[in-house]
């Protein structure tokens, strides 16, 4: 289990007052047939910020897939973008030691105290990486959100390892910086 995840799990009590145990225990009698509503849910019901609400209802899916499990699977079919996906977070992690890594079925999310970007394998030669920067204009590579909608801010095709260049990583950078 990444470092980052299992932090995230051993603070979730003082953190939010109950443990992973509990929460899913709480959403298990729930029974919400998409993750965004039991997130939703323990947002507004229980106060819970959306990184730690996130977490919890990922972990809690009856699905016994690892997070490596998870990643594994996004990319089956698609192998020749896990060079590009372990670039980014390579480069991603390098950026501070509160970012929580949280791979879900299609996507994975880097996550501060708010989610700052989104790595998603979007065709099999084609990773769709959603960026979330206030007050950015969008430019031929910094594109509108597009699929991510309101997730993300901006969309960047990368469908090359030298597309994690400089400029892309600046723009990661800036992201993170924002998600405080």
């Amino acid at each position: 289990m990444d470092k980052a995840l299992q932090t995230m799990i051993n603070n979730m009590p003082e953190k939010t007052g109950k443990s992973l145990e509990e929460w899913k225990a709480i959403l298990k009698k729930e029974a919400f047939e998409k993750h965004g509503q039991a997130v939703k849910f323990l947002k507004e019901k229980h106060s819970v910020t959306h990184g730690f609400a996130n977490t919890i209802v990922t972990l809690s899916k009856e699905n016994k897939d690892t997070p490596d499990d998870l990643v594994t699977n996004q990319y089956k079919g698609k192998e020749n973008l896990s060079p590009i996906y372990k670039a980014l977070l390579k480069e991603i992690k390098k950026l501070g030691k509160d970012i929580i890594i949280t791979p879900k079925k299609t996507a994975v999310s880097c996550i501060r105290k708010r989610q700052f970007a989104l790595i998603k394998p979007a065709t099999k030669n084609r990773i769709d990486l959603g960026l979330k920067i206030k007050d950015k204009d969008t430019n031929d590579r910094l594109e509108n959100s597009g699929p991510f909608g309101t997730m993300c801010t901006h969309r960047v095709k990368l469908m090359d390892l030298k597309d994690v260049d400089k400029e892309l990583l600046n723009w990661i950078k800036e992201a993170y910086n924002q998600s405080v």
